[in-house]
């Protein structure tokens, strides 16, 4: 369409991105019997979102049939190594028995591109309108209260008593009309992505999985993304693998390697290059990530307006736990369900829609985002020890642990005790960064 036909008020709710939030968002106020419009900018939804690989799925298997729903692999295995800069890898490994059966631990790979356009689709069949290649401007507002959206298409204002903002980390819209801040440079990550495809047969003997089975790798240290707090991962999906790195958009702008290089890099690393071997790109993408924790949430209601998913800065990033899409599509489950109750009382104002804070506060959302809210933080002032000391003492450790020559076990203990020891400041510093850490494991 190169012009807007006049929605005005034709509408309950105008939905800003047809992505995991907003359409939950969408869906759950269509099935209230609101009618919904979601505004997309990309072609389809999907095309504009990026993100590792991993989908977790309670939520989104409560709202939808998802045995529908167009998917990759399973999680069946987890991996995080530590990369030394030298080659060395540590890792460790876990495969509960019970992540084969259904429902496979809610954790799904899948292509954001596939699986967002069927996730709108449920929001279309459930009554919702999709409008897409079309780019929200700005919000309108009367009296202090929001009231509509300004659109890039000819006559392009649309108005309604609502207007749910999840437009991603990049939320410009909802910065713009001052309903949030700008994320500090240090609360935000910026990721590289590579989706590589191979011959399925191959790729399953390569990574030792069968049938719908999949692994999700994560990689810390310097042999993963430098000198710089962050990571490398790696997704299997049906015949491709995405795989990328994710580190502090600070540390990027003071490093003399562009984000191209530092995936080089990582792909290189003695641990990773035999898994990435050849195969060829059919996909590349970068986005940031909003790592603030809960401090950086902005107020979630306005008058007439909800924030939702990256835009509210809902990712948790524990060092173990990397999360995101659940805690997006919780976000707009509880945002659907206030608007749909704000407006069955005639009101669109900030208190009629507390409901929402109200209900995500109490969710496991900002409950884990509030116990891990320390761990950027802590990272970043552990940055020498997690991503350099620690991955090269672990290698060393290793190799002094497993070394076969002709002195007695219990020197080779000695001297791989010795490594961890000097990395972590002698048994008084390793006391206090295990007491530092604790929560990780809490």
């Amino acid at each position: 369409m190169s012009e807007t036909p006049n929605y005005d008020n034709m509408y309950d709710a105008i939905v800003v991105g047809a992505g995991l939030a907003g359409s939950t968002a969408a869906l759950t106020m269509a099935r209230d019997g609101l009618d919904v419009i979601m505004i997309e900018r990309g072609p389809s939804p999907g095309t504009k979102n990026v993100f590792g690989g991993v989908l977790y799925t309670p939520r989104i298997r409560e709202l939808t049939d998802f045995e529908d729903a167009p998917k990759e692999r399973y999680v069946s295995k987890k991996t995080y190594s530590m990369l030394s800069e030298e080659g060395d890898e540590t890792s460790m490994s876990i495969a509960p028995s019970s992540w084969r059966e259904e429902p496979h631990n809610n954790s799904w790979m899948v292509l954001r591109g596939d699986f967002d356009e069927w996730f709108a689709e449920q929001a279309v069949e459930a009554g919702s309108m999709l409008v897409t290649e079309t780019t929200v401007t700005d919000l309108i507002k009367e009296n202090g209260e929001i009231v509509g959206v300004e659109t890039d298409r000819p006559d392009g204002e649309l108005r309604a008593p609502m207007v749910v903002l999840a437009e991603g980390a990049n939320s410009l819209v909802s910065e713009a009309a001052d309903l949030k801040d700008r994320d500090d440079r240090d609360n935000v990550a910026v990721s590289v992505k590579e989706v590589r495809k191979y011959d399925r047969e191959k790729l399953e003997d390569r990574f030792h999985i069968d049938g719908d089975a999949g692994l999700a790798a994560h990689y810390f240290g310097d042999g993963a993304c430098g000198d710089a707090v962050g990571g490398g991962f790696l997704y299997t999906n049906k015949r491709t693998i995405s795989l990328g790195v994710v580190y502090s958009i600070e540390d990027a702008a003071r490093d003399d390697k562009t984000p191209d290089e530092v995936l080089e890099e990582f792909k290189q690393h003695p641990a990773v290059a035999p898994l990435v071997r050849g195969g060829r790109m059919v996909e590349y993408s970068a986005h940031a990530i909003p790592e603030g924790g809960p401090d950086s949430m902005p107020d979630l209601v306005h008058d007439g307006a909800v924030i939702v998913g990256d835009a509210a800065g809902l990712v948790l990033n524990s060092g173990v736990h990397l999360e995101g899409t659940n805690m997006a599509v919780e976000s707009g489950y509880h945002a659907g369900r206030a608007v749909a109750d704000a407006l069955a009382q005639g009101r669109t104002d900030e208190a009629a829609l507390a409901s929402y804070e109200t209900d995500l506060r109490n969710s496991y959302v900002v409950e884990n985002l509030e116990h891990y809210g320390w761990f950027m933080d802590t990272a970043a002032e552990e940055k020498e020890f997690l991503f350099d000391d620690l991955p090269r003492a672990l290698g060393r450790a290793g190799d002094a642990y497993f070394k076969m020559d002709n002195t007695p076990k219990d020197e080779h203990v000695s001297e791989a005790k010795s490594h961890i020891l000097d990395a972590t400041g002698g048994w008084l510093g390793a006391a206090k960064k295990a007491w530092k850490f604790r929560k990780m494991l809490s």
